[in-house]
């Protein structure tokens, strides 16, 4: 059986702990990739996420935290995310993301779809982090997602 495993890696000039709390506290999540959160992620933490994708939620149920270092979640469908923060540097992180058990059957555009969507999270909290403010790179894409779903299947 095949393992399958979304990744994406984003280098952010800045502090661990910045990079580390822009995850973990609701109003700086917000402000790069969540419409909203019900509280912050801590140890043994269960949130609810609303998406910038209309209707878009999530329960998050995270398995393992350790301050600075690394956030292990699960969402409801089984699926399990690890983000690790590591320093790189002076004055700089490596953030990455991983994503593993996809469902067999569509394995392999799920995993596409997350790769795509990590990295455009990690793209728009970089440009947050180093600038001060959003791309809204996460916004623009959801908005394109919801498109797509307003359209009748015949133009698809």
């Amino acid at each position: 059986m095949t393992h399958l495993v979304a990744k994406a890696t984003m280098l952010i000039r800045c502090s661990v702990a910045e990079a580390f709390d822009a995850f973990v506290d609701p109003q700086k999540i917000t402000q790069f990739w969540l419409h909203r959160t019900s509280g912050p992620l801590a140890e043994a933490a269960k949130v609810s996420w609303n998406f910038m994708v209309p209707g878009a939620t999530e329960t998050v149920t995270v398995t393992e935290f350790h301050d600075q270092h690394r956030i292990r979640f699960e969402w409801s469908d089984g699926v399990k995310v690890a983000i690790a923060f590591q320093e790189h540097g002076h004055g700089a992180v490596r953030v990455s993301v991983e994503a593993a058990g996809f469902n067999a059957e569509n394995g392999i555009d799920q995993i596409v779809s997350a790769t795509e969507g990590f990295s455009i999270v990690l793209c728009d909290l970089k440009t947050l982090l180093e600038n001060g403010r959003s791309a809204n790179l996460v916004r623009d894409k959801a908005a394109l997602i919801a498109a797509a779903l307003d359209q009748p299947s015949s133009r698809r």
